[in-house]
């Protein structure tokens, strides 16, 4: 159940300045409520004044790992002792690599980083696939998918949205008739979820398909 936690802190917070839009703190609880207690990794991609970061290091608690990724250098005086920070581009393979090598699997990722399409769709290609079994890919602020300054347009099939729309085909490949070929993404997504500027891609391993009938004929 939401019990409003990110959403009062949010509206209290003493930390360090935050940017969000309102409805996405529901769609925050939806999805990462499962992991409180539970130590997850996370990566947010975007670090801005830091004031995230510490937002999730109150909502998932002390055990926590919190890592963030930054062009901007002085971001690194948000490191704290279970809160890491990347220096560099979300799409540089060197330093997504360094980040698995340091952390091993991530269990949520946000990527609130550049909103340009090449870098949101390079990043995903290099993380999604190391997630947890039952990890987390948000992407938000996909309103930027609408804008030919960030990459994007209605229809550009270079746009992070267009190639999540792609993905739901992918997600139902086995329904296709061999029109889509099952890939690994198939195998180990449960749901690709759209919502007013967010994409929400959810991990778990898909099970045998079946379909009983019950009830009297």
């Amino acid at each position: 159940m939401n019990d409003g936690f990110l959403h009062r802190y949010f509206l209290n917070n003493s930390a360090a300045p935050m940017l969000k839009w309102i409805h996405y703190f529901d769609i925050y609880e939806r999805h990462f409520r499962r992991f409180r207690g539970r130590n997850p990794v996370m990566l947010e991609i975007g670090v801005g004044h830091g004031g995230s970061l510490a937002m999730w290091n109150e909502y998932f608690g002390s055990g926590c790992t919190i890592v963030g990724i930054d062009i901007n250098p002085e971001c690194k005086r948000h490191e704290t002792l279970n809160t890491k920070i990347y220096i560099g581009s979300q799409d540089d393979p060197v330093v997504i690599n360094a980040i698995l090598d340091q952390h091993g699997t991530i269990d949520i990722v946000l990527d609130d980083g550049s909103h340009i399409m090449e870098h949101m769709v390079n990043t995903f290609n290099l993380l999604y696939r190391n997630l947890s079994p039952d990890g987390v890919y948000m992407v938000e602020d996909t309103h930027t998918c609408y804008w030919p300054e960030y990459g994007g347009g209605i229809g550009n099939q270079s746009s992070f949205v267009e190639m999540a729309k792609r993905k739901v085909d992918e997600l139902n490949a086995a329904h296709t008739k061999d029109a889509v070929a099952i890939s690994e993404f198939t195998k180990f997504t449960e749901c690709v979820v759209f919502y007013d500027s967010v994409v929400v891609f959810e991990r778990r391993p898909q099970g045998r398909r079946q379909m009983p009938t019950t009830g009297p004929m």
